[in-house]
């Protein structure tokens, strides 16, 4: 007994001075004492309220962990993991900080730090080998666990799995993301131009986007061709490498950043375009990731300043214009707009999309009580902590029917599937339903063309 106590203390002291030593490599000691504890980021924070206010599970509260470790003045264990851990990443936190703290950059230098010390069980390391260095390191291989999702869909064995509720041998979060799959992609038809072609965009396609929601992005190029956009689609582009920024993978990431920044660097382009709000947030700060890398700063400075959301780039060719010259509706359906955490708050963009849902001809649109609050998606999050994201998402559910709306808009795939998950939960599959704001665009676009 005394000598498997010894080893146990052993094995927590060795963790701790070795997390202590990452801690001090990866996450950046100016960045932490940005932070003066004011507590304006705590009303922002959705684990914070979602815990009866716990001061670990925000935003101040994590920071302080994150300087103590680094101090070496608390002992590593897995509440403190937990705490970070359960950090969504939505980032709600930094536009209500009055000193400007980089907490996205630090809960990611975080995660780096714990990933680089922390023992991984086989199971665990073999997901993060699958998910890091396959699926979203090559579209091909995503392509590939797609083609057998629409197999799933197209054979029947959907139907059939469902009518035998064997979903029901899985834990409840699996059975809700499985009702809310897209379904298999259908030809979109042509939307004729309305001007000549007067600027040329680069479309970054993303991986989700591109595999799972293909006609969301066939979407997105009508529009853009409708509004006299010529529009290109490098093949040799990958993942954005935000999942692998967000769980402690960045140096693997950035082999996909630094692929991405070859294939979209072309004067040609005058915009490279965007329709997913999380990957949109990550392809912004390329240039912070690679400020002092001789070889790609200057490619990624020219990344960052010809990148633009799908929102906005539709608003800088005229769509308002447009929508505005189409016949008037007899009757509207309500709709509102759900904010994407990261559309939001790092790149900035609310204003682009409520102004074009304003303008669309059968809408009459409502804004929702906290729409800028994190649905609780956040990229896998509803995976890895699926019982606080179900119990966020409940609450902003109770606020969707508020509105009671027949559309649920978004602007990013993660949310765009956590809705139909909500919306299904709640039973309202039969009165509402959630789109991409791509996709309600097109439809009211195509309703008159």
């Amino acid at each position: 007994m005394q000598r498997k106590q010894k080893r146990e203390w052993c094995y927590k002291v060795s963790v701790k001075l070795l997390m202590r030593e990452s801690f001090e490599q990866h996450v950046d000691e100016a960045l932490l004492l940005d932070c003066m504890r004011c507590g304006f980021c705590l009303s922002s924070c959705p684990t914070y309220l979602h815990t009866e206010q716990d001061e670990a599970q925000s935003p101040r509260g994590r920071i302080a962990l994150m300087k103590a470790i680094r101090e070496g003045k608390v002992e590593w264990d897995t509440s403190i993991e937990e705490s970070f851990n359960l950090c969504l990443g939505c980032r709600a936190c930094e536009p209500a900080c009055p000193a400007g703290v980089q907490y996205g950059a630090l809960i990611e230098q975080t995660k780096e730090a714990i990933q680089e010390v922390k023992p991984q069980k086989r199971l665990e390391k073999t997901v993060r080998n699958i998910t890091f260095n396959h699926l979203f390191a090559e579209k091909k291989d995503l392509n590939k666990v797609v083609k057998l999702v629409h197999f799933y869909q197209k054979s029947g064995l959907q139907k059939v799995t469902r009518k035998i509720g064997f979903l029901k041998l899985f834990p409840p979060f699996l059975n809700e993301m499985e009702k809310a799959l897209p379904e298999v992609p259908r030809k979109v038809e042509e939307l004729t131009p309305v001007k000549p072609s007067t600027i040329k965009v680069a479309f970054f396609t993303g991986c989700l986007m591109e595999s799972l929601f293909q006609e969301i992005n066939d979407k997105t190029v009508q529009l853009l061709k409708l509004l006299g956009a010529e529009v290109v689609i490098p093949k040799e582009q990958q993942c954005c490498g935000a999942l692998h920024g967000h769980s402690g993978e960045l140096e693997k990431g950035l082999n996909n950043v630094k692929i991405n920044l070859q294939a979209f660097d072309s004067d040609d382009f005058d915009y490279i375009v965007n329709n997913a709000g999380g990957c949109g947030a990550f392809l912004s700060e390329y240039e912070k990731h690679l400020h002092d890398n001789p070889d790609f700063a200057e490619k990624a400075r020219r990344f960052s300043n010809k990148l633009i959301d799908i929102s906005s780039l539709l608003i800088n060719l005229g769509i308002i214009d447009y929508l505005k010259s189409l016949p008037l509706s007899e009757s509207k359906v309500i709709a509102t707009y759900q904010d994407s955490c990261h559309l939001r708050n790092v790149n900035k963009v609310f204003e682009q999309p409520r102004r074009i849902l304003e303008n669309l001809p059968g809408i009459q649109y409502r804004e929702m009580k906290k729409a800028d609050s994190c649905c609780g998606s956040a990229g896998i999050y509803n995976l890895l902590q699926p019982e606080m994201a179900s119990n966020i998402l409940n609450t902003k559910m109770g606020y969707v029917k508020e509105v009671n709306p027949s559309i649920l808009v978004t602007s990013n795939p993660g949310c765009l599937m956590q809705m139909k998950a909500g919306i299904a939960k709640e039973g309202l599959s039969s009165k509402m339903r959630a789109v991409h704001i791509v996709e309600l665009v097109y439809e009211q676009v195509h309703r008159v063309v």
